[in-house]
């Protein structure tokens, strides 16, 4: 059995870090999807790749996969760029700010 082990990022619609903390182990497609001539739904006869199972850290996840025989591959998390810009949008009102606020 083939496994992935990663952090998640970020949603794109929040700035927010929620669901990010914890490690997840997913594990790889054995067969392909196929299409259900009646329905035209999509299915597969693999039922591994419908488990999801999350860890606090990454040695709780790797420890996991070494005990069951899973192949594991690790995909570290990318860090954020340092130059966030601190305060938020109560910030463009502010009357201490550099700058006369326009639009």
């Amino acid at each position: 059995m083939q496994a992935r082990i990663y952090r998640p990022a970020k949603t794109a619609m929040s700035s927010g870090t929620a669901k990010t903390q914890v490690w997840i182990l997913d594990f790889e497609n054995e067969s392909a999807r196929e299409i259900d001539p009646l329905m035209g739904w999509t299915s597969s006869n693999d039922t591994q790749s419908q488990v999801r199972l999350t860890f606090a850290t990454k040695e709780e996840a790797l420890d996991y996969a070494k005990d069951h025989g899973i192949d594991a591959i690790v995909t570290e998390p990318q860090t954020r760029r340092a130059n966030v810009r601190p305060g938020g949008y109560g910030e463009n009102f502010a009357t201490n700010r550099r700058g006369v606020w326009t639009h």
